[in-house]
């Protein structure tokens, strides 16, 4: 009995160490089996983002104005010049306000609007009728920017646009400018950015509404419980996920937003609409400033990362607390 007692201590001893080890060797080798097919992905990775974003840090250190033209190192200078750039500021100032038109706008309406197209028009009227709407609404999104571009500017135009006949036609005499005065110029174009955003969260919200249970609602409208009740207690908690998606997704669209602004207003009027991407664009090619260019694209580089990695953090938060059950 004590020899057999002692073989078994023994045996433990000996094993013990190991499975560590063999727990590591093993994990070593799936790692091994990952590396090809992670392989292209890294290539790729480092080819179309890591390169382009070293060599945009590295040409922001000089003042070079590009071609030819001899680098002159400069260090941090661009980036102090930027403290004191008003431009600069009016840019990132105007990025809060793009923000609200293709964030917070498009996705409130965008919930809103999904769950009425599931949950009160799909359920009366057949989901044939939820789908040609859900169309409807995405298809400013599949529109080149130029082409929606060409549609608001007609529509916008301050003599011959479709908005100004109208008012005209109802009295106003002098109806505003839309894209050429500095107050209306911003609102204008988070018009047209919120009605080219909205289509997006519809389908993405309306996807990921496929997954809940039915029987939740028709459960709850035994219950008495209305729409409101419904979209409260059922529609947002279940979609929390895909909510958290199209503000990150958005909210990275929003800061670097360039098409429709060189399209509509291309900055103007008096910088009223500028952004920091088509600022760090006027300076590469309007200016031939370079190093500036560069060191406005990498600060915009920057407050996108850390942008992102809060919302990731606040989504990962909100995960934790749903597993724990707070």
């Amino acid at each position: 009995m004590a020899d057999s007692t002692l073989t078994e201590r023994r045996s433990r001893a000996t094993d013990g160490p190991r499975a560590p080890g063999g727990t590591r060797r093993r994990r070593r080798a799936e790692w091994v089996a990952y590396l090809p097919y992670l392989l292209p992905g890294a290539i790729a990775f480092a080819v179309v983002i890591g390169y382009p974003l070293l060599t945009n840090v590295y040409f922001s250190l000089f003042k070079w104005r590009g071609g030819m033209a001899p680098l002159r190192w400069n260090g941090l200078g661009n980036y102090v010049d930027l403290l004191g750039d008003d431009k600069f500021w009016t840019s990132f100032g105007n990025s809060l306000a793009m923000i609200v038109a293709m964030v917070l706008v498009p996705t409130l309406l965008g919930l809103v609007l999904a769950a009425v197209l599931f949950d009160y028009l799909g359920r009366r009227f057949g989901a044939r009728v939820s789908s040609v709407l859900r169309a409807t609404y995405y298809l400013p999104q599949i529109l080149p920017v130029a082409v929606a571009g060409v549609l608001w500017n007609w529509i916008l135009n301050s003599q011959t646009g479709a908005l100004n006949a109208i008012l005209r036609g109802v009295g106003i005499e002098s109806p505003p400018n839309w894209l050429g005065d500095p107050t209306t110029a911003l609102p204008s174009v988070m018009l047209v950015l919120i009605w080219v955003q909205m289509g997006y969260p519809v389908v993405i919200f309306m996807a990921a509404l496929q997954r809940v249970d039915p029987e939740l609602y028709e459960a709850a409208e035994l219950d008495g419980a209305g729409w409101w009740d419904r979209f409260r207690a059922i529609t947002v908690p279940q979609i929390r996920p895909e909510i958290f998606v199209v503000t990150l997704t958005c909210t990275v669209a929003a800061l670097k937003v360039f098409g429709p602004i060189y399209v509509l207003t291309r900055g103007g009027p008096e910088s009223s609409t500028l952004v920091p991407s088509y600022y760090s664009y006027l300076s590469f090619f309007d200016k031939s400033q370079v190093g500036y260019g560069s060191a406005i694209a990498t600060v915009l580089t920057l407050v996108i990362v850390v942008v992102a990695a809060v919302i990731l953090g606040l989504q990962n938060r909100a995960e934790r607390r749903e597993r724990e059950g707070i």
